[in-house]
């Protein structure tokens, strides 16, 4: 049991099991205490009381599912109005493995309504009070298709584009008063792939990491400074130049006049 002073309060959604759950064992034994998000009040009250018991951490929990309008409020609300929170982990989200024309639209939209829609809500609700008050964290969970779009459905990959661009674009804005970072795993072992479609152990298993694995790297990147962290990258300087050609490029995006390479001749 620790008895270290609080870094403050630790939001986590889909935070019951895999990554979530992994999340909020290291964070309590970092100093935080924990309000647990997630569906299943069952698996967050073994956890909360577990978490409780080894690091002696406040945790409360928190049953909500993010694609119901009014569950969503719930979070928001709380995100908006308790001071205590200092660091939001955007963790709770699902997948997709089948291509677009094997997959059933409903199943898309419910993906997009949680990996884009619910998190950008929670990060709208989080981002004023954090600014306002300084020294506090917001942590996306995307994936490594956010930059390999061709790996999985392309739904999917878009979603986690959106969570890395959102990312991006809140460093640019709002780095100087809130620190945030877009983690971009690649296979991890979890009941997520149950869920997207393709079991895990169906997966070569020299790309698999586990869970325990990968939110100590992230954690390890976050104490490095890193706005983009990819755990399974062996050389940070490929991402670098990634995206210093990336933004690069950007320079020469918008012009008034179209490429000489779609310039033709006009018809006399």
């Amino acid at each position: 049991m620790t008895t270290q002073q609080s870094k403050g309060t630790a939001l986590i959604t889909g935070a019951s099991t895999g990554i979530g759950a992994v999340y909020a064992d290291r964070l309590a034994r970092r100093g935080f205490d924990l309000i647990l998000v997630a569906r299943d009040q069952q698996k967050l009250d073994a956890l909360a009381a577990r978490l409780r018991k080894e690091t002696g951490r406040a945790v409360s929990t928190l049953k909500a599912d993010l694609t119901v309008a009014a569950d969503l409020r719930t979070v928001e609300r709380r995100l908006a109005e308790d001071s205590r929170i200092t660091m939001l982990v955007n963790n709770a989200g699902v997948g997709a493995t089948a291509p677009l024309l094997e997959s059933k639209v409903e199943d898309l939209d419910r993906m997009i309504s949680l990996n884009v829609i619910a998190l950008t809500r929670l990060t709208h609700a989080a981002a004023p009070g954090f600014a306002a008050r300084g020294n506090a964290t917001i942590i996306n969970i995307a994936s490594i298709v956010a930059i390999a779009p061709e790996v999985l459905n392309g739904s999917y990959g878009g979603s986690k584009a959106y969570v890395l661009a959102l990312t991006q674009s809140m460093h640019k804005e709002l780095g100087d008063k809130i620190r945030v970072q877009a983690v971009l795993p690649g296979a991890t072992s979890t009941a997520f792939w149950d869920v997207a479609g393709t079991p895990v152990q169906y997966l070569p298993q020299e790309i698999v990491m586990t869970a325990e694995d990968m939110v100590d790297a992230a954690l390890a990147g976050l104490d490095q400074g890193e706005v983009v962290t990819i755990p399974s990258l062996p050389d940070l300087a490929e991402w670098e130049r990634f995206n210093a050609a990336r933004m690069e490029m950007a320079t020469r995006l918008s012009r008034n006049t179209p490429a000489a390479r779609y310039l033709t001749e006009k018809v006399q």
